[in-house]
This record gives C-alpha cells, sequence and structure tokens, in this order.
C-alpha cells in the first residue's frame, strides 16, 4: 500500500473551503493519511503555495505550514488543529508570515495551487528550533521512505 493523504474538506485539485482560508476562520483543514511505511520513525507536513504572487507569473513558492516528527502511528490531523492539541514531540516550522502554525490560503491574485505534502521518515529529527521550510528539507534528505501530496485551490473574491 502505497502512502496516500486525503481530507474531508476538499478533493485532490479541488477548492479549499472558505473556512480554511484567510477570508473565512484560518483553521487548518482535516487531514487523513493511510500507507505508512513500516519503517517509518516519523512524519513530516508541509502545506506551500508554487503560485506566488501571481500565478500568471510565479516568483516564490509561499510556505503555509510546517509540522515534522508527528509520529507514524497517528493517522491525521483534526481541523483547526492549535498548538497546544498536537501530540507529545511534533515540533513545528516557520512559515512565511515568520510565525508557527496553519496559515490558510490568501492569494493576492488568481486561484492558487495548495500542496499539502507529506513524508514519512526513517528517522525522528531533532529538535530544529523552528526551522523554515529549507532547513527542515535539508534535515530530510536521505531519509524520505515515501511522500505524498494532496493539492487544493483557492481563488480570494474580491
Amino acid at each position: 500500500m502505497s502512502l496516500t493523504l486525503t481530507s474531508p474538506a476538499f478533493e485532490h485539485n479541488g477548492l479549499i473551503p472558505f473556512r480554511h482560508t484567510c477570508d473565512g476562520d484560518d483553521v487548518s483543514p482535516p487531514l487523513s493519511w493511510a500507507g505508512v511505511p513500516a519503517s517509518a520513525q516519523s512524519l513530516v507536513l508541509i502545506v506551500d503555495d508554487p503560485d506566488a504572487p501571481d500565478p500568471a507569473a510565479p516568483k516564490m513558492t509561499w510556505v503555509h505550514w510546517v509540522l515534522y516528527n508527528l509520529p507514524p502511528t497517528i493517522h491525521g490531523l483534526p481541523e483547526g488543529v492549535a498548538a497546544k492539541d498536537l501530540a507529545a514531540g511534533i515540533l513545528q516550522g516557520r512559515n512565511d508570515w515568520g510565525r508557527t502554525g496553519y496559515g490558510g490560503p490568501c492569494p493576492p491574485i488568481g486561484r492558487h495551487r495548495y500542496f499539502h505534502k507529506l513524508f514519512a521518515l526513517d528517522v525522528q529529527l531533532p529538535d530544529l528550533k523552528n526551522p523554515d521550510k529549507a532547513a527542515l528539507e535539508k534535515a530530510m534528505q536521505g531519509h524520505i521512505l515515501a511522500h505524498t501530496e494532496l493539492i487544493g485551490r483557492y481563488q480570494r473574491r474580491h
């Protein structure tokens, strides 16, 4: 069985509900996964937008959420999960707003794609002290057993 990532809030390549965006309640969507390799020691979740600032002329990938050292024994995250609700040992990194935690879709122009990426690692990572995505990806190198992604889309009503 391969690693899969789904959400009851939206289908792959579907529209992310208003509730999970900066225009709504800005709460993380519920996520579920299956097929974690038996040898996995931890999971990493990164949510980013490669279409920033304008999908017609993207200049950067905007990072919305960085979580690591999720236990391989859990099978998802509930909607609106807060730092205080995370299982012991789960660590967060900095998003591109310069803070930890989820920051929902908030595109300045056009319809953007939001990649929810799940990685199964053969190690538990050390405390990287609120790493950005690049630092986390560097620490993950050579340790990825499997990965999958769930893409959601969102365009603001101006």
